[in-house]
C-alpha cells in the first residue's frame, strides 16, 4: 500500500539545498502485527532473553542446576519485576533497547545516536529566526503557481512527519515549509527562564518572526495536526486570519470535550513530570498509542533520536505541558472557529482510528459552522494520519486546496 517516489527539484530560496535528482521514497505502511502475550505487561522479550540466556549458562552446571532453570522456565505466567518495562514494553523500540545475546554486541546511547545521527532531516536545514534556531523543511519553488502551504506538527512530535506529504504537494505545484517548533526535534532547545518559558504568546512570537524570515509575506495554506504546540497553531491562525488562505486540520483537538492523553496529565505533576519527559522513546510510544499500526523501526529512530541526544527535548515538553491551559485554549479554538466568528475554508482530514480523538470531536466541530467546515474521514488512519497514511492525505489536500 506504499505510494509512489516523489522528488522535488532545488528552488531559489536560500532553504533549498538539494539537487534536483533528489528523491525520498514515500514512507511505507506500517503493518498491524500481533506480538506474544509474553511480551506485554511486567515480563518484557528482555527478561525472556536473560532467562534463555541463563538456561544456556546452565547447561555446564550441575543436575539439579538445570532443574532449577527448567523450573524456572516453567513459571513464564507469574509476574516477573523488570525495572526497564516502561522503556521495553514498546515493539518497535526493542532492539534498540534491549541487551543482545552477545555481550560484545551490547548497544548504549552512545551507538544509538551513531546510527540515527543522519537519520530524518529530508528536506530540511537549520535557519536562524530571531534569537533562535529554528529546523526548516522545505518542497518546491517560491515559484510554484499553487501558493505556499506552511504544516505546523504537534506534540511531541517533528516535522518528519509531513516528509511525505509535503514531497507530494511540491510535486502538484505547490511551495511548502514545515518547521520543527522550538524545544522540538532538531530545532534550537532553549533552556526554560533564559528568553523563552514556552508559554502560547511565545510560541506566536517566534512563528511570526519565522515566517519573516522565511519571506512568507503572502497569504498561505495552513496544515495543522496534534496537540499543545499543534493547537497552538490554531490559536496563531484565529489572530492572523488575514494572513491565511484556507485551513487543513489533521487529528487535533478542537472542542472543549476533546480528551488529553494521559501523558500530558503526568507531565503536570512534580517529580513524575520530570521523570516522564526524560523517556527517551515518550515520542514513538505516543504516535504508536494514537494508532493502529506499530512504526517502523527506520522511522522510531527520528522520533527517539532528540530525546537520545539530550534531556532539553524533554525538558521543553514539560515546561510547554506545565504552562498550557488546556480548557482555555479548547475553549478559545471551538468559539473562535464557529459560524459567527470564522468565514474561511476549514477541512477536517481525520484518521477515523485515532485512539486519542474519535471522529465524533471532528463531527462536533463542524456542526459549530457546518458551511465552511468539511469533513473528510481517513480510514484506517489514527492520530497522525499523514505517517499513517500520507498519499490519502495528499488525496484530500489537492481536492480541498486547489
Amino acid at each position: 500500500m506504499s505510494g509512489c517516489p516523489c522528488s522535488t527539484s532545488a528552488s531559489s530560496s536560500p532553504l533549498s539545498f538539494l539537487p534536483p535528482s533528489t528523491s525520498v521514497p514515500a514512507a511505507s505502511r506500517r503493518s498491524t502485527v500481533a506480538f506474544p502475550s509474553s511480551w506485554r505487561g511486567p515480563r518484557s522479550g528482555w527478561t525472556r532473553r536473560r532467562r534463555a540466556r541463563a538456561i544456556v549458562a546452565a547447561s555446564s552446571s550441575s543436575k539439579d542446576e538445570k532443574a532449577a532453570a527448567a523450573a524456572g522456565e516453567e513459571e513464564e505466567g507469574d509476574p516477573a519485576f523488570n525495572p526497564f518495562g516502561f522503556v521495553t514494553d514498546n515493539p518497535s523500540s526493542r532492539s534498540a533497547i534491549q541487551l543482545p545475546a552477545s555481550p560484545a554486541q551490547d548497544g548504549n546511547v552512545g551507538q544509538m545516536l551513531y546510527r540515527t545521527e543522519d537519520k530524518g532531516r529530508e528536506y530540511g536545514k537549520s535557519v536562524r529566526s530571531g534569537e533562535f534556531r529554528w529546523f526548516v523543511r522545505q518542497t518546491g519553488s517560491p515559484d510554484s503557481r499553487r501558493g505556499t502551504i506552511m504544516f505546523l506538527h504537534g506534540a511531541p512530535t517533528q516535522s518528519f512527519s509531513y516528509r511525505t506529504v509535503m514531497a507530494q504537494m511540491a510535486d502538484a505545484g505547490y511551495h511548502c515549509f514545515a518547521p520543527d517548533w522550538l524545544g522540538f526535534g532538531f530545532s534550537e532547545m532553549p533552556q526554560p527562564g533564559y528568553g523563552f518559558d514556552f508559554k502560547e504568546e511565545e510560541f506566536h512570537k517566534a512563528f511570526d518572526e519565522l515566517l519573516v524570515t522565511l519571506n512568507i509575506t503572502e497569504p498561505f495554506f495552513l496544515v495543522v495536526q496534534g496537540f499543545l504546540v499543534g493547537s497552538y497553531g490554531l490559536t496563531w491562525a484565529l489572530k492572523n486570519s488575514n494572513k491565511l488562505l484556507k485551513i487543513a486540520i489533521l487529528n487535533s483537538p478542537l472542542t472543549v470535550s476533546s480528551p488529553v492523553p494521559g501523558v500530558f496529565k503526568q507531565l503536570r505533576f512534580p517529580l513524575l513530570g520530570e521523570f516522564t519527559c526524560q523517556n527517551a522513546i515518550l515520542a514513538e510510544r505516543f504516535i504508536e498509542a494514537g494508532s493502529p499500526y506499530v512504526l517502523k523501526s527506520e522511522k522510531a529512530d527520528v522520533y527517539r533520536l532528540p530525546y537520545l541526544s539530550s534531556g532539553a527535548p524533554g525538558f521543553a515538553l514539560l515546561e510547554t505541558a506545565r504552562k498550557a491551559n488546556f480548557q482555555d485554549v479548547l475553549s478559545r479554538i471551538s468559539a473562535g472557529f464557529s459560524s459567527n466568528s470564522w468565514d474561511k475554508p476549514i477541512l477536517l482530514a481525520w484518521g477515523e482510528s485515532d485512539k486519542y480523538l474519535p471522529l465524533s470531536i471532528a463531527e462536533e466541530f463542524k456542526k459549530n459552522n457546518p458551511s465552511v467546515v468539511k469533513l473528510k474521514p481517513i480510514e484506517g488512519a489514527g492520530h497522525m494520519p499523514q505517517e499513517d497514511w500520507p498519499e490519502k492525505v495528499v488525496t484530500a489536500l489537492n481536492s480541498f486546496l486547489y
